[in-house]
């Protein structure tokens, strides 16, 4: 019997398509979003939501995304209890806008599937946004108390 696999029994032994001879690349195949690209389609979509409700609610705002949180004194605390930040809302500095950090890791452990993670940034991000604000979650999103 002819095998199609490699060895390992891991897959091609082969790219699928040669490389382009202008960029000496093989064409990207569709299929799905890795982890990090859905989780930030998951942000776009959710800061999407916010602005169609609430436009001004977004204006001077910055997300950042980070894997973990980083480990200071202030988590110290929250980690020994064994509780894990999932965003932070940081106030505004004189040359910065206001900030809200969405912490990717404990994000994706707390979601069970994608539709649940998806539901999941959108309700930590209308909770940080309505922090900073000063704003209702259901004047940013009149479906809030619905959600997680």
């Amino acid at each position: 019997m002819v095998s199609r696999r490699d060895r390992h029994n891991r897959g091609l032994r082969g790219p699928l398509v040669r490389a382009n001879p202008f960029t000496r690349f093989a064409a990207p195949l569709p299929g799905r979003l890795n982890r990090f690209d859905f989780f930030m389609d998951a942000v776009q979509e959710s800061l999407k939501r916010i602005e169609t409700v609430n436009p001004d609610a977004v204006i001077g705002l910055d997300i950042g995304i980070e894997d973990v949180p980083e480990e200071s004194r202030i988590w110290d605390s929250l980690l020994s209890h064994g509780a894990m930040p999932l965003a932070a809302a940081i106030d505004a500095l004189p040359r910065q806008y206001v900030r809200v950090v969405l912490y990717r890791r404990p994000i994706e452990r707390r979601a069970a599937d994608r539709a649940d993670l998806r539901e999941l940034v959108h309700h930590t991000l209308v909770e940080q946004v309505a922090v900073l604000t000063g704003c209702s979650p259901l004047e940013l999103d009149p479906d809030f108390e619905r959600g997680w």
